[in-house]
């Protein structure tokens, strides 16, 4: 417990100088914006565009954002109206701000009327949301709807009250297209390849179940830009909290730090009003796509394995696995096999990689190797199989892709290199059929892991030389630890 006030509405004066404040009238303020997914990252990247522009004096683009499980970030901002510190950390250099974007926060099991009601306003002109690849409803084998999803079946049923990200959002479509509202743009946060097609297809299909002329107005009238985002936001700890209240003098119980470096890069179509975000660095293009692969690839594809390795090597954070040599010299040849599969202009590519080393080694920002690692099967297939499947069809090495994949294969098992256990949390590795019941010999356990077709296909278990490559890495690690694996395979 602490005895700083809280940090509310009416506590703002009591910030010392340096603090940056709300620059507006937050009574103002009107919702433009329903967030779905409120979260860390949410707070630390799109809710300050948000406030920005507000600060900016466009006063319509408020945000009332929705968790659609946990009350817990409702809870704990709410007794300080919706207000947050948000703190940017490079090094030992540390720049903070108060947010007011949030001017309603919502738990959607709670009250799901209140939220269909929110989507369904029309002074709202845009939903982002961020609500993790599994949020979305997606049959991996062919890329649309799951309907065997117990979630979408129920919200299938009629008079259903919605559940899941898509009943909430044909619920609100469908009551604005009833009462005249202007259509919505509806922008995923995800890191999930075109993730604007993705969601109108699935959101397509479910309102075409629910009601044929629900379905043609989403597929005619609501637009769903793809986009990409880039920020490193931790987790929050109870020594940020701490830290946060040592240097703003007010207790704050869920505040935001992440790194200096973001970027959101928006595909430039609109159903309506577009968010008044450049002046913040927010871009606007014709083709998100070469952007979104250069992410996934380098920064998300190097997360990923980054936190396979660092489970297996004990390392629970993120600074403190790329400090490794080891781990460096990995990264080198494993950037180096990923860049040629981008799209985009080399020069981009080769400045935003060079920047990431850096990024990764903040140590002002410990991000936690478990959460980057949980879901990972769902993320797999495309930070890493994808690219190298292109260098395998082209002939070209893919040692450390290859690598990469052994790591997250041996992490599975939850089990680090000196025996200590640990948690695996990833919901479609346990719901896996064949997923091995019992420890196997490493050439086994490979092979088994082929067998995975969601994140495997059924193409790479009869590609000879991959299938071998697979092997030998799994063994490797399993008899001599991943760093030393890393180290005389790269170093």
């Amino acid at each position: 417990m602490t005895d700083r006030p809280r940090l509310s509405d009416a506590t703002l004066p009591l910030l010392p100088p340096g603090i940056g404040r709300v620059a507006y009238e937050r009574g103002a303020a009107r919702a433009g914006i329903v967030h779905l997914g409120l979260g860390a990252f949410h707070r630390g990247h799109q809710a300050v565009f948000a406030d920005d522009a507000l600060a900016r004096g466009d006063m319509g683009w408020g945000v009332v954002a929705a968790s659609l499980r946990s009350p817990d970030t409702r809870d704990a901002l709410a007794p300080q109206d919706g207000l947050y510190t948000f703190a940017l950390r490079d090094g030992a250099k540390v720049e903070a701000r108060v947010i007011g974007s949030l001017l309603r926060i919502l738990v959607a099991p709670e009250d799901p009327e209140a939220l269909v009601a929110a989507l369904a306003d029309p002074d709202v002109k845009i939903v982002t949301l961020t609500v993790t690849e599994k949020g979305y409803g997606i049959d991996r084998a062919t890329g649309g709807l799951d309907r065997a999803d117990a979630g979408i079946a129920a919200d299938f049923r009629p008079g259903a009250i919605p559940s899941t990200v898509l009943g909430f959002l044909a619920a609100g479509l469908d009551r604005r297209r009833r009462a005249g509202a202007p259509p919505l743009t509806l922008i995923s946060c995800d890191n999930l390849p075109k993730n604007g097609e993705m969601l109108h297809r699935v959101l397509r299909e479910f309102a075409a179940e629910k009601d044929e002329a629900l379905g043609r107005y989403v597929e005619r009238e609501i637009a769903c830009p793809s986009s990409m985002v880039d920020r490193i936001v931790p987790a929050t700890t109870e020594a940020d909290r701490e830290a946060i209240g040592a240097l703003t003098g007010l207790h704050d119980a869920w505040p935001v730090l992440a790194e200096p470096a973001f970027d959101w890069i928006i595909e430039d179509r609109f159903a309506g009003e577009r968010p008044p975000f450049e002046a913040s660095g927010v871009r606007f293009v014709s083709d998100v796509e070469p952007y979104e692969h250069m992410k996934l690839r380098l920064l998300n594809g190097a997360h990923t394995a980054i936190a396979a390795i660092g489970r297996l090597a004990g390392f629970e954070t993120v600074p403190e696995t790329v400090r490794h040599p080891a781990v460096q010299a990995f990264l080198a040849r494993f950037w180096a096999e990923v860049e040629p599969t981008l799209s985009i202009d080399p020069a981009i590519a080769r400045a935003y990689r060079e920047a990431l080393l850096p990024r990764f080694s903040n140590p002002a920002l410990p991000h936690r190797t478990a959460q980057i690692a949980t879901d990972a099967s769902l993320k797999v297939p495309q930070r890493l199989v994808a690219p190298l499947r292109e260098r395998l069809a082209r002939g070209e090495s893919v040692e450390a892709l290859t690598c990469a994949l052994a790591a997250w294969v041996r992490s599975c098992g939850g089990v680090n290199d000196v025996g200590t256990s640990y948690p695996v949390s990833d919901p479609a590795l346990m719901a896996w059929a064949g997923r091995p019941n019992q420890p196997l010999a490493p050439p086994e356990e490979a092979k088994a892991f082929l067998g995975f077709e969601a994140v495997f296909g059924r193409d790479l278990i009869q590609n000879d030389s991959f299938a071998a490559a697979l092997r030998e890495a799994v063994s490797d690690i399993a008899e001599t630890g991943v760093l030393a694996t890393l180290e005389r395979r790269f170093g």
